[in-house]
């Protein structure tokens, strides 16, 4: 089973740009079918910002990211990013990534980096 450690989050301010690393070990995260990002801000409901399907390559994104966000997976390192631009403030919240070998109902989840955006 994939183990996954995401990092790279930090404080900018609003209309900057963050890229989130989530590094996978113990198996390779591409033989993995739904790579999901999601973010929990408080108070708030958990949020899928993105899932990412790697037997067809496509991803689908949340309304609230769309055109902002993108993910892309560096198979040589067994990591998968989410690029973040025009950030904005309520883009604040706590990001994880997640695997499931076969459904987005994922096996792996990492512990979460924060992200806060702020002027």
């Amino acid at each position: 089973q994939v183990q996954l450690v995401e990092s790279g989050g930090g404080s900018v301010q609003p209309g900057g740009s963050l890229r989130l690393s989530c590094a996978a070990s113990g198996d390779t995260v591409s033989r993995y079918n739904c790579i999901i990002w999601f973010r929990e801000a408080p108070g708030k409901e958990r949020e899928v910002v993105a899932r990412h399907r790697s037997m067809t390559g496509s991803t689908w994104y949340a309304g609230s990211v769309q055109g902002r966000f993108t993910v892309s997976i560096d198979i040589t390192k067994n990591i998968v990013y989410l690029q973040m631009n025009s950030l904005k403030t309520e883009d604040t919240a706590m990001y994880y990534c997640a695997a499931g070998r076969y459904t987005c109902a994922y096996d792996s989840l990492g512990h979460g980096t924060q992200v806060t955006i702020s002027s």
